[in-house]
C-alpha cells in the first residue's frame, strides 16, 4: 500500500478540523443560549476532535497509530457518554 501524498493528507486534516471547530461552536452557541451542560460538553468533545485531527500534521507525526494521540480522542467520546447519561439519569 503507498502512502498518501502529505500535502493532500494535510489539506484533509484542516478541513476536518475546521469541521470539528464549527460544530462545536454551533453546540456553543446552543449552551450560551440555554445554559445546559449536554452542549457545553458537546462543544469541548469537539474541540478535542479538532485538537486530535490537527495534532499529528503539527507535531509532524508521521502515523496516528501512536496511542497518545487517541487520548484526545478517548477523552471525547469519554466526555460526550457521560454527558449523556449525567443528562438522563442525573436529576430525577
Amino acid at each position: 500500500m503507498t502512502q498518501p501524498d502529505p500535502i493532500l493528507a494535510a489539506y484533509a486534516a484542516g478541513a476536518l478540523t475546521l469541521g470539528f471547530l464549527a460544530v462545536g461552536l454551533f453546540f456553543l452557541k446552543f449552551w450560551r443560549r440555554t445554559r445546559d451542560g449536554l452542549f457545553l460538553a458537546f462543544a469541548t468533545a469537539f474541540a478535542l476532535l479538532a485538537v486530535n485531527q490537527a495534532a499529528p500534521v503539527l507535531l509532524d507525526i508521521p502515523s496516528e497509530n501512536q496511542g497518545y494521540i487517541y487520548l484526545l480522542r478517548l477523552a471525547a467520546f469519554m466526555l460526550i457518554i457521560a454527558a449523556v447519561v449525567r443528562k438522563n439519569f442525573g436529576r430525577r
